[in-house]
């Protein structure tokens, strides 16, 4: 009866939240892919700075 009573409000809880409309959505939709790119492209750029700096002391 525990898993019931847990599903049972889990249901209850997902009714409570305040889902994003469309617009609004698009939006964080961009803002997430434009931080994972501009978060990849710093570590690539600084990892390939790091592999540079140690083949000039090989």
């Amino acid at each position: 009866m525990g898993l019931f009573k847990f599903f049972k409000n889990v249901s209850r809880e997902m009714k409570k939240v305040s889902w994003p409309k469309g617009r609004e959505l698009t939006s964080y939709t961009v803002t997430v892919i434009t931080t994972v790119v501009f978060v990849a492209l710093f570590f690539t750029l600084i990892d390939l700075g790091i592999t540079q700096i140690l083949y000039l002391f090989e």
